[in-house]
């Protein structure tokens, strides 16, 4: 009988693991779907993803000196990162992004998550201190 090498043994150990995982993962993820009723299930957004959250109203104002501008777009926005919502300082394009946990970011303001896309126009103005927007080049 052939003895037990360690490459064998943590080869065999590794497969154990990757398997005790994936079955962990798929037995959660089972679980989570037989607990959510049909009521409480994500509905397809404007643009046809699930994302769970409402799109957020229309807004057309002027803060500090500034007009700031969102509404809901079909097709799902830049690259579709903006959750189907588009956002404009000044006529100039802020790209947002809808975050998993339903806040927003924008270019301008990218690591301080806010709870809409007003309040991210809002926050890039205050970044902006004056300065424009620049449009960044579509791909």
């Amino acid at each position: 009988m052939p003895e037990l090498s360690r490459r064998r043994a943590l080869t065999a150990a590794a497969t154990l693991a990757a398997t005790a995982g994936a079955a962990a993962v798929v037995a959660s993820g089972a679980a989570a779907d037989a607990s959510t009723t049909p009521a409480t299930r994500a509905t397809p957004g404007a643009a046809g993803h699930e994302h769970g959250h409402h799109s957020p109203a229309s807004f057309d104002e002027v803060y500090k000196g500034r007009r700031i501008q969102g509404h809901p777009v079909a097709g799902g926005g830049h690259q579709h990162h903006g959750g189907g919502y588009a956002v404009f300082v000044d006529g100039a394009e802020l790209h947002v992004m809808r975050n998993a946990d339903g806040t927003w970011i924008s270019v301008v303001s990218h690591y301080d998550p806010v709870p809409n896309p007003r309040a991210a126009a809002r926050a890039a103005v205050d970044e902006l201190q004056g300065a424009q927007l620049v449009p960044l080049p579509a791909n």
